[in-house]
Parts: C-alpha cells; sequence; structure tokens
C-alpha cells in the first residue's frame, strides 16, 4: 500500500438537495476534517494533490460536491478511480425522501434548484433520476428523513469520527476584571471570593504559575470545596453539550488582574476537567503578564 493511501482520507460529500449536506459537512469540520464545499469536480484531483504535497498538513478532505448536472455522473466516477491510486476515497450520499424533502423546502420557503416552471416535486423527482446511479454506486448512503439536525450530526460522528476524537474541545482562559470580562465564553466562574495573593509580599511578583501561590490559593477556605463541587456540576453540563452537538466550549475563570488566583484555579480546573470521557481541554491564560 503507497504512502498516500495510509495518510490521506477524501470523503465526497454528495446527495439529493435538501437531505443535510451542510449539515454533515458542519459536523465533519468539527471532527478535524477539512471541509470545502460546492466544489467543482475539476478541482477535486487538484484539492488533492496539493493536500499530497503539503507534508501531512490536510490528512482528511472533505469535498461537498453538487452532482446535479446531467453528465457528472461519469466524471466523479473517473474522479474518484484516480483519487484512489493515491487515496483512501468514499463517496458519501444524502438521500431522503420526497415527502420530507418538500417539508423541507417548504420550511425554508425556497425553489428546488431544477424545478424550473414546474412543481416542487418536480425538481426533486428530476434530481433523484439524475442521480440514481451514484446512489447506488456510493460507498455510504446516509437516509436523513427521520434525522433532525442535532440527529444527523450525531450520526456523522458516528461513522467518521476515530475512536480518540474528542466528542467536545473544552478551552479554559484566566483573564483579570478589570480588563474587561470575555464575551465570547459560554461559562464563567469569579475567583475573587478567596484572598488576593497581592496583598502577600512574598507573593505579589509571582503568578499562579508558581507552586507557592497555586498552594496559598487552593489552601484558602473554600477553594478545594469550590473545585469538587464545581467541576461535579459541569460534568452534566459538557454531557448535556455533546448529546446537543455543541463541540466547542469555553469556560473563563477570573480574578482581579488575571495574574493569581484566577491563574492557579483555571489550571487546577483544566486538570480536573481534562479527565472526563471525551473532553479535550486547553488552557489559555489571557491576561498573564500584562501587569
Amino acid at each position: 500500500m503507497s504512502e498516500g493511501v495510509q495518510g490521506q482520507e477524501i470523503l465526497i460529500v454528495t446527495g439529493m438537495s435538501g437531505a443535510g449536506r451542510s449539515t454533515v459537512a458542519n459536523a465533519l469540520e468539527d471532527l478535524g476534517w477539512y471541509v470545502v464545499d460546492n466544489l467543482p469536480l475539476p478541482m477535486l484531483k487538484t484539492l488533492a494533490d496539493m493536500a499530497d504535497r503539503s507534508g501531512g498538513a490536510l490528512p482528511r478532505i472533505v469535498a461537498v460536491i453538487d452532482v446535479r448536472g446531467r453528465d457528472l455522473f461519469d466524471d466523479i466516477q473517473q474522479t474518484v478511480l484516480e483519487l484512489r491510486q493515491s487515496a483512501t476515497v468514499r463517496v458519501v450520499f444524502l438521500d431522503a425522501t420526497d415527502d420530507v424533502l418538500v417539508r423541507r423546502y417548504e420550511s425554508v420557503r425556497r425553489p428546488h434548484p431544477l424545478q424550473a416552471q414546474g412543481s416542487l416535486l418536480d425538481g426533486i423527482r428530476l434530481e433523484r433520476e439524475r442521480l440514481h446511479e451514484l446512489r447506488a454506486s456510493s460507498d455510504v448512503v446516509i437516509d436523513t428523513s427521520r434525522y433532525n439536525v442535532h440527529e444527523l450530526s450525531t450520526a456523522t460522528r458516528e461513522l467518521f469520527s476515530d475512536e480518540d476524537t474528542p466528542g467536545l474541545q473544552l478551552q479554559v482562559q484566566s483573564f483579570g476584571f478589570k480588563y474587561g470580562a470575555p464575551t465570547d465564553v459560554d461559562l464563567m466562574v469569579d475567583m475573587r471570593f478567596l484572598p488576593n495573593p497581592f496583598w502577600e509580599t512574598e507573593l505579589r511578583a509571582l503568578t499562579g504559575v508558581d507552586p507557592e501561590v497555586k498552594d496559598f490559593v487552593l489552601g484558602r477556605e473554600g477553594a478545594l470545596e469550590f473545585l469538587d463541587n464545581y467541576v461535579a456540576s459541569l460534568q452534566p453540563v459538557l454531557a448535556g453539550y455533546q448529546r446537543e452537538n455543541k463541540r466547542h466550549v469555553s469556560l473563563a475563570v477570573g480574578c482581579t488582574g488575571g495574574k493569581h488566583r484566577s491563574v492557579a484555579m483555571a489550571r487546577e480546573l483544566a486538570d480536573r476537567l481534562a479527565v472526563m470521557p471525551g473532553v479535550a481541554v486547553t488552557l489559555r491564560h489571557r491576561d498573564l503578564g500584562r501587569e
């Protein structure tokens, strides 16, 4: 097996209009795939060649392709054959029943691209006729008729995520309230209920990264009780985020200057949350070093 087959994966996502291509593409992007939407079919080989020369920077590519054109079935078959000489390629076809597609189009009040002067159902039937052979030859067919957006995202993750792919990306960041509270976070906690190491002469020049400050902060009354209870309260919250397909969550930990208490507590929270199944944690200190 060649190096390309081992390292590069390409998913071609296509299918009926209204069957959920955008939802699947978003779910795959959250899993770390590089997604290109509405890519002209002739450009797919060029994209694959660029990825092959990127030195592994783009190992997994998703190309969302609209193949309603009359002559594209033979083209896509040939393109897949060529790509499979150097990569693992799968064609994913999304489908749904006619009545479901009609309801989806009516809910967004948009015409079907192929209906022209006919009815919505005329456009759907014409597209189905054109895509019949492609559907039959696809590697994966997903009938989305009974899926809502969240369920389709979940099904996509189950089909295409690696076993070690985290279900949720959690960023923990410390900050200082005197520099302004962050506005782009999902959760926020305030560490100003703890005594400030700033007023301890031997700790003032240190930060929450230093062991002396960490020991001081975690040794204050209520600190460990807060950590235990807050981490326990986050477990059902983070699990719920995963069920609702919220893949990226940010938690901000604040104190007055973002130097001592918030830094120490953010690090401790990150360590504790990192052991939760399906959660990948990153840590940043927004205001550390500003004083």
